[in-house]
Protein backbone atom coordinates (compact mmCIF):
# COMPACT_ATOMS: atom_id res chain seq x y z
CA UNK A 1 0.00 0.00 0.00
CA UNK A 2 1.65 3.30 -0.86
CA UNK A 3 1.90 6.46 0.93
CA UNK A 4 1.82 9.80 0.52
CA UNK A 5 5.36 10.02 1.03
CA UNK A 6 6.17 7.96 -2.18
CA UNK A 7 2.58 7.56 -4.26
CA UNK A 8 4.72 8.64 -7.12
CA UNK A 9 7.35 6.25 -7.19
CA UNK A 10 5.84 3.46 -6.30
CA UNK A 11 3.04 3.36 -8.87
CA UNK A 12 5.16 5.17 -11.76
CA UNK A 13 2.87 7.91 -12.18
CA UNK A 14 4.07 11.55 -12.36
CA UNK A 15 2.38 14.46 -10.42
CA UNK A 16 0.98 15.94 -14.42
CA UNK A 17 -0.84 12.60 -14.75
CA UNK A 18 -4.48 12.30 -15.92
CA UNK A 19 -7.44 11.04 -13.88
CA UNK A 20 -11.44 11.79 -12.93
CA UNK A 21 -12.39 12.38 -9.88
CA UNK A 22 -16.03 12.06 -9.10
CA UNK A 23 -18.62 13.01 -6.24
CA UNK A 24 -20.94 9.92 -5.16
CA UNK A 25 -23.97 10.51 -2.99
CA UNK A 26 -23.33 7.13 -0.58
CA UNK A 27 -25.23 6.21 2.26
CA UNK A 28 -24.09 4.95 5.88
CA UNK A 29 -26.23 3.12 7.97
CA UNK A 30 -25.92 4.16 11.98
CA UNK A 31 -28.65 2.72 14.38
CA UNK A 32 -31.00 1.74 12.14
CA UNK A 33 -30.92 4.83 10.18
CA UNK A 34 -29.74 5.88 6.60
CA UNK A 35 -27.64 9.08 6.27
CA UNK A 36 -26.26 10.56 2.97
CA UNK A 37 -22.68 10.73 2.66
CA UNK A 38 -20.89 12.41 0.04
CA UNK A 39 -17.80 10.70 -1.07
CA UNK A 40 -14.52 11.78 -3.46
CA UNK A 41 -13.93 8.61 -5.97
CA UNK A 42 -11.46 8.50 -8.75
CA UNK A 43 -13.01 7.13 -11.81
CA UNK A 44 -11.42 4.85 -13.83
CA UNK A 45 -11.41 4.72 -17.82
CA UNK A 46 -13.87 2.36 -18.44
CA UNK A 47 -16.32 3.63 -15.78
CA UNK A 48 -16.42 6.97 -17.15
CA UNK A 49 -17.53 5.81 -20.81
CA UNK A 50 -20.28 4.16 -19.35
CA UNK A 51 -21.11 7.06 -17.26
CA UNK A 52 -20.68 9.16 -20.30
CA UNK A 53 -23.41 6.83 -21.87
CA UNK A 54 -26.36 8.15 -19.33
CA UNK A 55 -26.38 4.85 -17.23
CA UNK A 56 -27.86 5.80 -14.28
CA UNK A 57 -25.03 5.98 -11.46
CA UNK A 58 -24.43 7.95 -7.74
CA UNK A 59 -22.17 10.35 -9.42
CA UNK A 60 -23.25 14.15 -9.44
CA UNK A 61 -19.98 15.74 -10.42
CA UNK A 62 -17.01 14.58 -11.86
CA UNK A 63 -13.58 16.53 -12.46
CA UNK A 64 -10.67 15.25 -14.50
CA UNK A 65 -7.20 17.08 -12.74
CA UNK A 66 -3.75 15.78 -12.32
CA UNK A 67 -3.07 13.61 -9.69
CA UNK A 68 -0.30 16.63 -8.15
CA UNK A 69 -3.45 18.50 -7.66
CA UNK A 70 -5.36 16.10 -5.86
CA UNK A 71 -1.83 14.14 -4.26
CA UNK A 72 0.95 16.20 -2.62
CA UNK A 73 3.87 14.78 -0.58
CA UNK A 74 2.24 15.47 3.26
CA UNK A 75 -1.40 15.51 2.18
CA UNK A 76 -4.57 14.78 0.14
CA UNK A 77 -6.16 17.91 -1.25
CA UNK A 78 -9.94 17.90 -2.03
CA UNK A 79 -10.41 19.82 -5.33
CA UNK A 80 -12.72 22.92 -4.02
CA UNK A 81 -14.68 22.94 -7.36
CA UNK A 82 -16.84 19.16 -6.25
CA UNK A 83 -17.35 21.17 -2.78
CA UNK A 84 -16.57 20.41 0.82
CA UNK A 85 -17.62 17.98 3.36
CA UNK A 86 -16.48 15.51 1.46
CA UNK A 87 -15.71 12.40 2.77
CA UNK A 88 -12.41 10.31 1.15
CA UNK A 89 -12.06 6.27 1.26
CA UNK A 90 -9.74 4.38 3.25
CA UNK A 91 -8.56 2.74 -0.43
CA UNK A 92 -8.32 6.03 -2.04
CA UNK A 93 -4.68 5.90 -3.16
CA UNK A 94 -4.67 2.21 -4.30
CA UNK A 95 -7.59 3.01 -6.12
CA UNK A 96 -6.31 6.49 -7.57
CA UNK A 97 -3.24 4.64 -8.87
CA UNK A 98 -5.30 2.52 -10.43
CA UNK A 99 -7.57 4.52 -12.05
CA UNK A 100 -4.69 6.66 -13.32
CA UNK A 101 -3.07 4.31 -15.09
CA UNK A 102 -5.69 2.87 -17.55
CA UNK A 103 -5.87 6.88 -18.43
CA UNK A 104 -2.42 6.25 -18.86
CA UNK A 105 -2.98 2.37 -21.11
CA UNK A 106 -5.77 4.72 -22.92
CA UNK A 107 -5.27 8.23 -23.69
CA UNK A 108 -8.18 8.60 -25.90
CA UNK A 109 -10.02 8.73 -22.52
CA UNK A 110 -9.17 11.67 -21.56
CA UNK A 111 -10.99 13.60 -24.13
CA UNK A 112 -14.32 12.97 -23.10
CA UNK A 113 -13.32 15.58 -19.57
CA UNK A 114 -10.64 17.89 -20.54
CA UNK A 115 -8.42 18.57 -18.14
CA UNK A 116 -9.73 21.14 -15.30
CA UNK A 117 -12.97 20.95 -16.75
CA UNK A 118 -16.31 20.13 -14.39
CA UNK A 119 -18.73 17.71 -15.70
CA UNK A 120 -22.35 17.68 -14.03
CA UNK A 121 -24.55 15.84 -16.48
CA UNK A 122 -24.17 12.74 -15.61
CA UNK A 123 -27.91 10.35 -15.22
CA UNK A 124 -27.84 11.09 -11.06
CA UNK A 125 -29.49 8.67 -9.53
CA UNK A 126 -29.94 6.92 -5.72
CA UNK A 127 -32.94 4.37 -6.71
CA UNK A 128 -30.37 1.74 -5.96
CA UNK A 129 -28.60 3.26 -2.86
CA UNK A 130 -24.91 2.51 -2.22
CA UNK A 131 -24.86 1.71 1.53
CA UNK A 132 -20.99 1.92 2.32
CA UNK A 133 -21.39 0.01 5.91
CA UNK A 134 -23.80 -2.44 4.41
CA UNK A 135 -23.60 -6.20 6.21
CA UNK A 136 -24.98 -9.21 4.45
CA UNK A 137 -25.94 -11.47 6.76
CA UNK A 138 -26.84 -15.19 5.39
CA UNK A 139 -29.59 -17.09 7.65
CA UNK A 140 -30.63 -20.69 6.83
CA UNK A 141 -34.07 -19.23 5.65
CA UNK A 142 -32.57 -17.76 2.44
CA UNK A 143 -31.84 -21.04 1.35
CA UNK A 144 -33.64 -22.03 -1.99
CA UNK A 145 -35.25 -25.11 -1.68
CA UNK A 146 -34.46 -27.34 -4.82
CA UNK A 147 -36.85 -29.87 -6.23
CA UNK A 148 -36.32 -33.28 -5.44
CA UNK A 149 -35.61 -34.09 -8.67
CA UNK A 150 -32.68 -31.16 -9.10
CA UNK A 151 -30.00 -33.49 -8.76
CA UNK A 152 -31.20 -37.06 -9.80
CA UNK A 153 -30.15 -38.42 -13.42
CA UNK A 154 -33.43 -39.85 -14.71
Amino acid sequence: MPTLQDFFQTNHLTSNDYCVFGVASCFVREEGETQAVSILEPIPSAALEALLKGIPTSYRVAQALPLGDVIQADQITLPTALGDRLQIPDDFLERTAAAARTYKRRPEAQGHIPLGTLHEEFNHSTAKKRVLNQVNIVNTEDNVKQHAHTHKVL
